[in-house]
């Protein structure tokens, strides 16, 4: 019998390929469940049941009961989440509540997807903004809901990840993504401010392969996904040979984040792509 999993944010960058993996295993049975805040109806792939609407309504929108929910439908930028506050707390703070309610009623193992600013600067980034502050906090609450109502879970740490469907441009785009389209332009590469602070740029495919590990065989915290390469924004944009604008520092930018994946690591899990390398490839593309 196919195991039915449930993954939350199943239309967005990571969540897609997540659902195109998992829907490639014949022993699994897929189901999206996704606001297309951030997410794209664009980014929709064979054998996937997709659901429209908010975490918030989980139960009265998921009718079955999944073996494994992977939660990843969450707000998930750091400075623009001090204009979305609002959003951040409903998708987050709510969302997280309506779907350990359900995953305790049910019965079904939950994988939340942390966030690495929880370990940046020391440890003094998960309050520096809206959107670390609301992940770190989740990460809290999911253990305890493991103490209190036995639930099983494994709690996951993404380091910037990157690759196709990323968001290319907007108020959400993502750094390489965001590189490409502007070397695609011809127009500058902005960097906040000072330049020199630290990102382990993690391939999606790297990522989504710690994920399906994770939840085929993890138990706990702290399973890092994330490159052992560090770069500065300032390095990437070398990589990319563009001219740079520098653009002045904004609140909750961390200078850098511990790779957490020794607990990764050891089911069998390690980072196979290099952002040079992809940065090349794309060169060689010209930026499509």
């Amino acid at each position: 019998m196919k195991k039915k999993i449930l993954v939350t944010g199943g239309a967005g960058f990571i969540g897609s390929h997540l659902c195109e993996r998992l829907a490639s295993d014949e022993n699994y049975e897929v189901y999206s469940l996704d606001n297309y805040f951030t997410g794209s109806k664009s980014n929709h792939v064979e054998n996937v049941t997709y659901i429209e609407g908010f975490t918030v309504d989980i139960e009265n929108l998921i009718d079955f009961t999944p073996h494994t929910i992977y939660h990843l439908g969450e707000y998930s930028r750091v400075e623009q989440s001090f204009d979305d506050i609002e959003k951040v707390w409903k998708f987050n703070k709510d969302g997280i509540f309506a779907v350990l309610e359900f995953v305790r009623k049910v019965g079904a193992k939950i994988v939340y997807a942390g966030s690495s600013t929880k370990f940046g600067d020391g440890g003094l980034g998960r309050s520096a903004s809206p959107y670390a502050w609301t992940k770190a906090s989740n990460t809290e609450l999911v253990k305890n809901y493991g103490t209190w109502f036995n639930i099983p879970y494994a709690i996951t740490y993404f380091y910037n990840v990157y690759g196709p469907r990323e968001i290319q441009t907007g108020k959400y785009a993502t750094l390489i993504a965001l590189f490409k389209e502007k070397m695609k332009n011809g127009e500058p590469l902005t960097i906040v401010s000072p330049g020199t602070q630290k990102r382990n740029f993690t391939h999606v495919e790297d990522i989504i392969n710690g994920l399906v590990l994770v939840g085929e065989e993890g138990l706990g915290d702290e399973f890092g996904i994330g490159s052992a390469e560090a770069y500065s924004i300032k390095e990437i944009a070398e990589m990319f040979g563009g001219e740079v604008d520098m653009l002045p520092r904004r609140a909750g930018n961390r200078m850098s984040a511990d790779v957490v994946t020794s607990k990764t690591e050891s089911l069998g899990w390690k980072p196979i792509q290099k952002i040079r390398e992809y940065i090349q490839e794309q060169r060689k593309n010209s930026w499509k």
